[in-house]
């Protein structure tokens, strides 16, 4: 894989048929163990990275609450600058280091908008946000590991580049079918087994009900 810095983290929680949520938005799939795991893992990195869907679906705080531990730096992929000013990333914003990354197809009343908030706004990219540029610009900024909590969208653009260095993908108890549930991975996708990328398995951890997964990328 083309090394990259920093080191990206994915980190998910999936149904046995491979769903992060249903089609009406409910991911709420983690035991308590399986959040402690996660917070835990939090406390660890240097930031934490979603997209704009999944502040819409799960209104997150992105912090670390399960586990006695420091806060990473929340980066929002939001390349039009539509996250709600309701939403608790922005809310809390004084009190979590948060950065909002844009792209130069924002509008001036988006940008005005965010600029009343405590963050940092980052514009990178034309029509949407730049992955690669994005990371290589954090990697300057010293942050040397991203965990990846998003949703499938984000997720494949991750994936498509090869820029995810470690997964740990938690199988939970259940099962739940249909076209609009979301998958681990959503769009795009690779048309031939050859062009994906080979894992490496580093671990199986069984939390009472789950199996944690733990792959490296060659």
């Amino acid at each position: 894989m083309e090394k990259f810095n920093p080191k990206i983290i994915l980190s998910a929680a999936i149904s046995i048929d491979g769903k992060i949520a249903t089609s009406l938005g409910d991911s709420k799939l983690s035991s308590k163990k399986d959040l402690v795991r996660l917070h835990k893992l939090r406390s660890q990195v240097d930031a934490i990275l979603i997209g704009k869907n999944t502040v819409t679906q799960d209104d997150p705080l992105l912090t670390v609450r399960y586990y006695k531990g420091k806060n990473p730096i929340r980066i929002i992929l939001d390349s039009h600058g539509i996250i709600s000013s309701e939403s608790k990333i922005l809310k809390t914003s004084a009190k979590v280091k948060t950065i909002i990354v844009v792209s130069k197809i924002i509008s001036k009343k988006n940008l005005q908008k965010l600029q009343k908030f405590p963050v940092e706004i980052m514009i990178i990219g034309e029509n949407q946000v730049n992955i690669k540029s994005l990371i290589k610009n954090l990697g300057k900024r010293k942050i040397k590991t991203i965990l990846l909590e998003g949703g499938g969208t984000i997720n494949w653009e991750f994936i498509k580049y090869n820029m995810i260095n470690d997964f740990f993908i938690t199988i939970t108890p259940f099962i739940l079918g249909g076209k609009e549930s979301v998958n681990l991975v959503q769009k795009g996708g690779f048309d031939t087994i050859k062009k994906s990328h080979k894992l490496r398995l580093i671990s199986i951890k069984r939390l009472e009900n789950d199996l944690l997964l733990h792959y490296t990328n060659l």
